[in-house]
């Protein structure tokens, strides 16, 4: 008989939002696999848990090469908790290999919930929180960033963003070229920690201030695109320009942006010729 996976979240800054059943399976589990040891046995002392199965390190840099392993557990009948550091397993975090490989093998998987960075973020921003995408972490190259950025300009729905301190006021900086510099914004740090703060405006102010330099986790939230807004002709030939740049034939490119933004297919090649020759 197989055993049972089990994702379980983890307090993301105050031990206080950690659950009684966090304990009980954290207590009961055969294998606790552990984005950082350290972390889980500090966690579980500040619980008071007392950990009766074995512990391995379950990070980015093993996860590939320990997922067989685990498997093999769950298969042996045993129960594999995941955990991470904060928040929920496989969410910009390890756990989604294993989640995979549990599902092809028939093997039960669960989750524990707990407190979310996203969620918590989203609920603080003061932005519309009906509709909303995750977006992770950014490219850490400025090409790559750009043209993710660039893809997300019209998205309409509320986006949430991860991102490190040192890599904050750059990726900010390249919100506002991609999404206008007046697009409100918060930037949510150190959520549920002594030093939470949210700071919320325009982009182009959230850059000034994140220039002073910014500590902790980082959580950025944005609002969508206004679907009501008029595309100028200038912004028309901007969006081909970025579809050809990812490999989009012209005339493909052009037909993608009328469609896009419901707009005649001769209107964007205008645009487009007029980019090419303002003086026509």
């Amino acid at each position: 008989m197989s055993g049972r996976l089990v994702l379980a979240g983890t307090p993301i800054g105050d031990v206080g939002d950690a659950s009684a059943r966090l304990g009980r399976v954290l207590a009961g589990a055969d294998v606790v696999a552990a984005e950082d040891t350290r972390r889980l046995r500090r966690l579980t002392g500040e619980l008071g848990i007392q950990l009766s199965g074995r512990v391995v390190s379950y990070f980015e840099g093993n996860e590939r090469e320990r997922t067989p392993e685990l498997l093999q557990a769950l298969l042996d009948g045993q129960t594999v908790v995941v955990v991470t550091d904060a928040g929920m397993p496989s969410v910009s975090d390890p756990g989604y290999r294993l989640v995979a490989a549990a599902i092809d093998a028939d093997i039960p998987v669960t989750a524990v919930p707990g407190p979310s960075a996203v969620l918590t973020a989203l609920a603080l921003s003061g932005l519309p929180v009906d509709r909303f995408t995750f977006e992770g972490f950014l490219p850490r190259k400025p090409g790559e960033r750009g043209r993710r950025l660039a893809e997300l300009k019209d998205e309409p729905r509320t986006m949430v963003f991860f991102e490190a301190p040192h890599r904050l006021t750059q990726s900010l900086e390249a919100m506002a070229e991609a999404f206008g510099a007046d697009r409100r914004t918060a930037v949510c740090r150190e959520l549920t920690k002594t030093y939470e703060e949210v700071k919320r405006g325009p982009i182009d102010e959230l850059v000034t201030w994140s220039k002073e330099g910014v500590r902790g986790e980082i959580t950025v939230v944005v609002a969508g695109a206004d679907p009501h807004q008029v595309m100028t002709p200038a912004d028309l030939a901007r969006e081909v320009a970025v579809d050809e740049e990812a490999g989009t034939p012209r005339k493909q490119a052009i037909a993608d942006v009328a469609k896009r933004f419901n707009v005649p297919k001769r209107t964007v090649y205008d645009a487009v010729l007029a980019a090419r020759d303002p003086g026509q």
